[in-house]
């Protein structure tokens, strides 16, 4: 079968798209997500698309990101080289706030359930003390007596020779009831002993969680579809090596937005962008700067909690469509961080919650038509009621009128998301001004205005689903599979040879990933990048070096020209006389996809002004209630204009055109935003 879906499991909503490339149709549907049984979300949105006989599934789950942020997980265990049990508890000696001696920070796994054994590797890979394998076995049996569900060797110097590790980790499997053992040479083969600790008592506090919803999802599709997961870095992986290293899906969400963002402003002839995708729990933002998305070696969930593995760049700060607006003890509105998720939901969804969220404030303005909910389950808004939450909460509070409160909330979580774009942007030395938004998730739209005179970015472009944007990117994801071995070469003498040698070696066997994924592709790039700095500094950049899959024509100026051009863009300057070390090496294998047509979202030849034409409504814009024309986003044809103040709506989300902007249908049905 031909059909391919994306099915990306929100907070509040399950989006799915279907494409049939053969027949250029494709379908699209949103549903409520059931927060803490995402797979029954899940399954919910695939019948809604044809059910599970499809020719394959490629799913973008916040499973694990919420399994960490929530702290759900179940009791795991750490078997550690002796001396280093508090290694995760110490970290790089930071600490949550600056000021105080007190802090509350709770590792992933209690010291208790962390043992020592007897083994000794040095920096250089010497083995100075073989593994105590029946030590080890011992303190396996302990930990499954104390509850774990999961254990995690981690043994100091491991990078550099694994053997002792390898030992230990067929000696726990010898004793433990489940397959959920982690070996961290397995996980991250790198210098580092922190982040490679913490990125490997992750994957095993992931195992348990993501491995039977992975289960259940298989056993749901009964052999109908190939299921595949996206990765944080934007690839896509199968469910066994999901399974074996769910620590790659702690971003797999946001990551298919930040795909399809990038492939979507591409067809619509714009290289500099800014994606901004707010759902129902959060906003995520993501720089895409000449057509590439950043790509950041390692992030930080949550304080403390640091994965080191190539993941898209993204921030996300807690301002979704349910975040709930309160006053605080000093008299100053907020919005979020907590969120009222799909169950409750806001106050308007007549659930049971009476705390007012940024949706709420939009209905009670006008913004979202109260009759035509998202999702489909809902009849209609219940406006009443989040007026009395925004009154009774904010407005009361800080003696505002409801209509004003409610504006009040919108403007706050504008400049929240406001900040968290200029984070991106403006502090990492882009200029706003050479970039365009794109909003999309749910609510994205919704705010386009406020992006661009907030920021002063030249315009926005909303897409042609603009709710769906991240199941659309689990249908253009590439398959990928990335490898980092620490090295500790000098530049100076470099046996290149040896060197291409090694790149070649594990360039096959990211490849062979690929291949065992089972996922039809046109052909599979290799691409080899080196960290590097000058002895003597702590951090390193990331060096891409121009050759091809079998790493031939390297050499030490090569390598050189490479590390100097890598230096100067991020720094400015070099460091002529200083001696320059090879730490790792990272091999990224990306299988290429066939193209995704975007011309299959052109507007209909039948589209026209008089059949988009949907009425006016008194909408709240500047301190006041305005009439506001009304238009069916999807029957607009191509190079329609349409003038502020104007409500775009559609199925899966509804754009804001404000007074003084212009929304122009380009030819493949993207609606481009900009100041009049």
């Amino acid at each position: 079968m031909s059909a391919i879906v994306g099915i990306d499991v929100g907070g509040t909503f399950t989006d799915l798209f279907r494409l049939d490339a053969e027949a250029r149709t494709f379908t699209t549907a949103k549903v409520p997500s059931r927060r803490g049984d995402e797979a029954q979300g899940f399954l919910n949105g695939l019948a809604a698309v044809g059910g599970a006989a499809q020719g394959s599934i490629v799913h973008g789950t916040t499973v694990g990101t919420n399994t960490l942020l929530e702290r759900r997980g179940p009791a795991i265990g750490v078997i550690t080289t002796r001396g280093f049990r508090d290694v995760l508890e110490m970290r790089r000696r930071d600490r949550r706030r600056t000021w105080g001696l007190w802090g509350d920070f709770v590792p992933i796994a209690d010291r208790d359930m962390r043992l020592e054994v007897a083994e000794r590797t040095l920096s250089d890979g010497t083995i100075r003390a073989p593994v105590d394998e029946d030590a080890v076995r011992a303190a396996a049996r302990q930990l499954i007596r104390q509850g774990a569900q999961a254990v995690a060797v981690i043994f100091i110097n491991a990078f550099a020779n694994a053997e002792n590790e390898r030992r230990a980790l067929a000696a726990v499997r010898d004793v433990w009831p489940n397959d959920y053992v982690t070996a961290s040479h397995e996980v991250l083969s790198e210098i580092r002993e922190f982040e490679r600790a913490s990125t490997a008592a992750i994957n095993a506090y992931l195992q348990p969680v993501v491995a039977s919803y992975v289960a259940k999802l298989e056993a749901a599709l009964a052999g109908q579809s190939k299921l595949h997961i996206v990765q944080s870095n934007g690839g896509i992986m199968s469910t066994a090596t999901a399974r074996r290293l769910p620590v790659r899906t702690a971003l797999s969400g946001p990551a298919a937005g930040v795909v399809a963002g990038a492939a979507l402003a591409k067809a619509a002839g714009f290289d500099n962008l800014i994606t901004c995708d707010l759902g129902g729990t959060s906003f995520d933002v993501s720089v895409i700067a000449n057509g590439k998305a950043a790509v950041a070696a390692q992030t930080t969930i949550e304080f403390g909690l640091v994965i080191r593995t190539p993941m898209v760049e993204i921030t996300t700060i807690g301002a979704g469509g349910g975040s709930i607006a309160w006053v605080d003890r000093g008299g100053l509105l907020q919005v979020g961080p907590e969120s009222a998720g799909s169950v409750p939901g806001p106050a308007c969804y007549g659930q049971g919650n009476t705390r007012p969220t940024l949706t709420d404030a939009q209905v009670v303005l006008g913004r979202i038509n109260a009759a035509r909910p998202l999702g489909g389950e809902l009849k209609s808004l219940d406006v009443e009621a989040a007026r009395r939450a925004i009154d009774e909460h904010v407005g009361t509070p800080l003696g505002l009128a409801p209509d004003n409160a409610a504006a009040a909330i919108v403007r706050v979580a504008d400049a929240r998301m406001a900040g968290a774009i200029r984070l991106v942007s403006i502090e990492r030395g882009h200029d706003p001004q050479k970039f365009v938004a794109m909003p999309f998730g749910g609510g994205g739209a919704l705010h386009v205005g406020a992006l661009i005179r907030e920021i002063g970015l030249r315009c926005a472009v909303v897409p042609r689903f603009p709710g769906i944007t991240s199941a659309l990117g689990c249908v253009l994801a590439d398959p990928r599979h990335d490898m980092v071995q620490t090295v500790n070469l000098m530049l100076d003498g470099l046996q290149a040879d040896a060197l291409a040698t090694r790149m070649g070696a594990a360039g096959r066997q990211a490849s062979a990933v690929i291949t065992a994924a089972g996922i039809p592709v046109e052909r599979t790039d290799v691409i080899y990048e080196l960290d590097m700095h000058y002895l003597g500094q702590t951090h390193t950049v990331s060096v891409p070096l121009p050759v091809d899959a079998d790493a031939s024509g390297l050499s030490e100026a090569l390598v050189r020209k490479a590390f100097e051009s890598s230096y100067l863009a991020s720094f400015s300057r070099l460091l002529p006389g200083l001696a320059v070390r090879i730490v790792s090496l990272r091999v990224a294998a990306i299988g290429r996809r066939p193209a995704f047509d975007f011309s299959v979202f052109r507007p209909d030849a039948s589209a026209s002004l008089e059949r988009a034409k949907a009425g006016t409504r008194k909408v709240w814009f500047d301190g006041g209630w305005r009439d506001t024309s009304v238009w069916s986003r999807l029957a607009l044809p191509a190079g329609a204009a349409i003038e502020g103040p104007a409500i775009l709506e559609q199925p899966d989300a509804t754009t804001v055109i404000e007074p003084g902007h212009v929304g122009r249908v380009d030819a493949l049905g993207n609606v481009i935003v900009e100041p009049a």
